[in-house]
């Protein structure tokens, strides 16, 4: 695969990403006993990536789409929330698909991710609001980002299986990511 192939990889990524953010900023909130609480539909697009690209590849992925939709249609406050919870659901992800595919799916890997984007997000709700009170939160944020992290996982997981392109690019990072490995 060529770098160019790659570069606008990543930029259609980060397209779909921003459209996605956009769109759902532009749907009321769905769920009235969780005030702000999301879909977390352009997770999505984090997840494809993560089985598609290189860590630093997904991290500068993951920036763009943050800034860009904060450019587009969000405050500063909106991007620390959304870089908090962002972040550590990708190292989350990162960290449980260590385990191989043998014991966790991606649909897994989505609910771990699901999960912790909300706890990020709640850590920097009481970091600014200096309460621990926020996190009260959590055991329906938590109810809610893992039934979200399920319906992203399966999607991920039917994209991923029948979208010829990303079956493409994951083959490539595979056999990559496969030789690195026998190198060490």
């Amino acid at each position: 695969m060529t770098k160019l192939q790659k570069n606008i990889y990543i930029s259609m990524l980060v397209a779909q990403g921003v459209v996605i953010s956009l769109i759902e900023n532009m749907i009321p909130y769905p769920f009235a006993f969780a005030p702000g609480a999301k879909l977390g539909l352009a997770n999505l697009i984090t997840i494809i990536a993560i089985f598609t690209m290189k860590k630093r590849e997904t991290v500068f992925l993951i920036s763009m789409r943050l800034v860009l939709a904060t450019l587009l249609g969000g405050t500063i406050s909106t991007f620390f929330y959304s870089a908090s919870g962002a972040f550590l659901s990708f190292f989350g992800m990162l960290l449980i698909k260590q385990l191989g595919p043998k014991r966790v799916s991606i649909i897994g890997i989505s609910a771990v991710g699901g999960f912790l984007h909300n706890v990020g997000q709640l850590l920097t709700t009481s970091f600014f609001a200096q309460s621990w009170a926020p996190m009260l939160y959590l055991p329906i944020l938590s109810f809610l980002g893992l039934l979200s992290g399920i319906a992203i996982g399966i999607a991920a997981n039917y994209l991923l299986k029948h979208v010829q392109t990303l079956k493409k690019f994951q083959l490539d990072y595979e056999q990559t990511t496969k030789q690195k490995r026998e190198i060490f």
